[in-house]
């Protein structure tokens, strides 16, 4: 059985701004680690999937960085989306390209580039067992991460009746406040992943039942014209636009240490932290200072005596805000002037 990889590197990041900008956003970045989230991606993906084939769809504008940061890439499975709209257009790209090169038997473990996995051999397991899943009974499969905590940032997924190893998808779930996130972790919910396993024609058949969204747009992308179909084709969720709305969704419980590095406080989470818990990149220096985030390029940064802040220097700019408030960060853009919140 031929076996694809498909990661989305797309978007800005602006949750990690000053550092991330559209020219080098987070996924470019070694946020938790020493190597750029992307890279790390595909590095995990290596053993169950071969680079070559492994595609990366990504903004027009990152495809030469892209393709510069993993030169053993093929260049042409590195496509570079005319337009950004949303993961179920994207994925039925890579769908259709894949079938193209392989046929509609051939099996698409669909990925982001911007998480932290603390047990890549778990991983691979976990996709592994969802990519026989899917082909053994022909459907949709997600990931579903056993939360290590009722983060109303997620969303989720009810997980129903069991099929051998899976379980069918009673519901997926929006982000939901706090206090909804700690009845569903009690019930045995997971967290929408956003990882993703099936056959491609699989997908393409329940795409084509269900999504009228992206119907119409279709035969642009059999025919190969990339930039026909993303100016036509209408943006909608791959959760929203298919698996929301199929009947044939499975999920797979995955316990691998994965972390959606969404915001500067979530590196507390993925990256080494010293004695004091300080997740700290560059010369930075605590003193009598406790669970704070630091990044420092190319400066030196000192604490004295504070805690649960969040400090990113770089290029002349320094940005304080707490662990609690680096969330809002898109709110804080929108006050600045327009010559510091574009510095780059």
């Amino acid at each position: 059985m031929s076996r694809w990889a498909v990661i989305l590197a797309g978007g800005v990041g602006s949750r990690f701004w000053p550092l991330s900008t559209p020219e080098r956003p987070k996924q470019l970045m070694p946020l938790a680690g020493d190597s750029p989230l992307l890279a790390d991606a595909i590095e995990r993906l290596a053993p169950l999937v071969p680079v070559e084939q492994t595609l990366i769809l990504t903004n027009g504008s990152l495809a030469g960085a892209v393709r510069a940061l993993m030169p053993a890439l093929p260049a042409e499975n590195v496509i570079a989306e005319p337009r950004a709209a949303g993961t179920a257009p994207a994925l039925a790209w890579a769908a259709v390209e894949i079938g193209r090169r392989a046929g509609r038997d051939a099996t698409m473990i669909s990925v982001h580039a911007d998480w932290a996995v603390a047990d890549p051999d778990g991983f691979r397991s976990t996709l592994a067992l969802a990519a026989e899943a899917a082909e053994r009974y022909e459907s949709l499969v997600t990931v579903g991460i056993v939360p290590s905590r009722p983060d109303p940032g997620f969303g989720y997924i009810h997980p129903g009746e069991a099929v051998d190893g899976a379980r069918k998808v009673e519901r997926f779930v929006e982000k939901p406040d706090r206090a909804t996130a700690e009845r569903m972790v009690s019930d045995g919910y997971l967290w929408n992943s956003g990882i993703f396993v099936w056959r491609v024609g699989d997908f393409m058949d329940e795409l084509r039942a269900h999504c009228s969204e992206i119907l119409p747009s279709i035969d642009a992308a059999e025919r190969g014209d990339m930039r026909e179909f993303f100016a036509t084709v209408k943006p909608i969720s791959v959760d929203e636009g298919v698996l929301e709305r199929s009947e044939r969704v499975l999920v797979i419980p995955g316990d691998f240490g994965w972390d959606d590095i969404g915001t500067w406080a979530a590196l507390r989470r993925v990256r080494r932290l010293d004695a004091a818990g300080n997740a700290s990149f560059g010369d930075v220096h605590a003193v009598d200072s406790g669970d704070n985030v630091v990044h420092a390029e190319g400066q030196t940064v000192v604490l004295y005596g504070v805690h649960d802040l969040v400090v990113v220097s770089r290029d002349g700019l320094t940005l304080v805000t707490t662990v609690e408030r680096a969330a809002d960060l898109k709110k804080m853009l929108e006050a600045l002037p327009e010559r510091v919140r574009e510095l780059k």
